[in-house]
């Protein structure tokens, strides 16, 4: 595409320069798409602009290097962003995978205590899969909680309250139930979360975790946010097979 966009401008093949960071960024944060169309149109962007970098310098500018550095002086403002792993530890907030169509995605949870009558509530735009999530998980974590050593008669003078950040976006899918319950733990235990850590599994009354989808898109999308471990159900264990070699290499599952 890129010999393509310099043809097209009437630009020599050493007059433009886009280097391999600055052209990961231009795929990752300013197209969002299955195919290359975006991409195509955000290359021709980039041509253009050194054309004109050219011309206006009267001959001065010969060379125009792009870098990750410079990258926003021609594109603008960056389009799309992912998750990136929060940087400390923290009391019940934990690093949950979610699938998209465009992949991956960190999907962080929050959860703090408050006093009450032992209710737990949620917010979030959640949709009704994982609305009933939460509902498992407070009633494992009630039925267990001599188990997590959580005192149940003073669980009932506590509120918790559960938020799935950026809640313009719609959340459905049986995967953050692990996720939930570890949150909601951790705010009882007050036993802050590993920040490089990410979960991904639903969780069912027996305290089993179940199997999920999307596992690829879950693991590329934790490398590319900063995660360096990743606990996934052990059902899943078999779909590892299809993973390709350097995500593994890079992430401790």
């Amino acid at each position: 595409l890129i010999p393509k966009a310099i043809k097209n401008h009437a630009l020599a093949e050493t007059e433009l320069t886009i280097t391999e960071d600055a052209l990961t960024d231009v795929i990752r944060l300013y197209t969002r798409e299955a195919g290359v169309r975006n991409l195509e149109r955000e290359l021709a962007t980039l041509a253009r602009k050194a054309v004109t970098e050219i011309l206006k310098s009267k001959g001065e500018t010969k060379i125009v290097t792009i870098t990750r550095e410079n990258l926003n002086d021609y594109l603008g403002v960056q389009r799309f962003r992912f998750g990136m792993a929060d940087k400390t530890d923290q009391v019940g907030v934990v690093t949950g995978l979610a699938w998209t169509e465009v992949g991956g995605e960190l999907l962080t949870i929050e959860g703090v205590m408050m006093p009450g009558k032992g209710k737990m509530t949620v917010t979030g735009n959640l949709r009704d899969v994982m609305k009933e999530s939460i509902t498992v998980a407070e009633m494992l974590i009630k039925s267990r909680s001599h188990i997590y050593g959580i005192d149940y008669t003073a669980l009932q003078k506590k509120q918790i309250h559960v938020h799935v950040p950026e809640g313009a976006v719609p959340k459905d899918g049986p995967s953050a139930g692990a996720a939930m319950v570890t949150s909601i733990v951790s705010c009882l235990t007050r036993i802050p979360v590993h920040h490089n850590i990410a979960m991904t599994g639903e969780v069912n009354l027996r305290g089993k975790v179940t199997e999920i989808g999307g596992l690829k898109e879950k693991l590329i999308g934790a490398l590319l946010g900063g995660i360096e471990k990743v606990l996934i159900p052990e059902s899943n264990v078999k779909d590892l097979d299809d993973i390709p070699d350097n995500i593994k290499k890079e992430l401790e599952i």
